[in-house]
C-alpha cells in the first residue's frame, strides 16, 4: 500500500521539530531548498544546511555553517528535510535513522516508499512528496512548539 502523508502526522513533525538538517542545501536564491530554508528560518526553526560542496568551500547559507553529512552535525536532529532526487532520498533517510533523527520530510516530488518504510519501521515520522512551504499555512502552524 502506497504512503500517504496524514494531517495528524503532518502537524507533530512541524510543532515537534525545532532543529532541521535540511540536505541538498543550495546557497542560490533561486533555488526551493534556499527559500524553503529561509521560510523556516523566519518561522524560527533551527535550520541546519547539508552540502558536501558547500562545506567543503566552508560556506555558510543564511549566515549557517554548511555541514558536509548528517553526521557531521554536531547538535541533535529532529527533522531531515530531504531536497535530493527519489533515487538518492533512500540513502539521506538510511543517514537519518542512523543519526537518530526523529523524521524525514521528502520534499514535493521526492518519492521513495520503500525509504520511507525502512524510517517508519525504525520509528520515525514521515512526510513524503511535500512541502512544509504549503503544509505550515494549510495546517495553521506558526512554527515549532517550545
Amino acid at each position: 500500500m502506497p504512503f500517504r502523508n496524514a494531517d495528524k502526522m503532518l502537524r507533530q513533525i512541524l510543532t515537534a521539530s525545532k532543529t532541521i538538517a535540511l540536505v541538498g542545501a543550495s546557497k542560490k536564491p533561486e533555488r526551493d531548498s534556499n527559500h524553503i530554508m529561509g521560510f523556516l528560518l523566519s518561522l524560527g526553526y533551527n535550520v541546519v544546511p547539508v552540502n558536501p560542496l558547500l562545506a567543503h568551500a566552508g560556506d555558510t547559507i543564511f549566515d549557517k555553517k554548511v555541514y558536509a553529512t548528517l553526521k557531521d552535525i554536531p547538535e541533535p536532529i529532529d527533522m531531515v528535510d530531504i531536497f535530493r532526487r527519489s533515487d538518492q532520498a533512500g540513502g539521506v533517510v538510511d543517514e537519518a535513522i542512523a543519526i537518530g533523527a526523529k523524521c524525514v520530510w521528502l520534499q514535493e516530488g521526492v518519492v521513495d516508499e520503500d525509504a520511507a518504510q525502512r524510517a517508519l519501521d525504525a520509528g520515525l515520522l514521515v512526510a513524503m512528496d511535500t512541502c512544509p512551504y504549503v503544509e505550515i499555512p494549510r495546517l495553521g502552524i506558526d512554527g515549532p512548539d517550545d
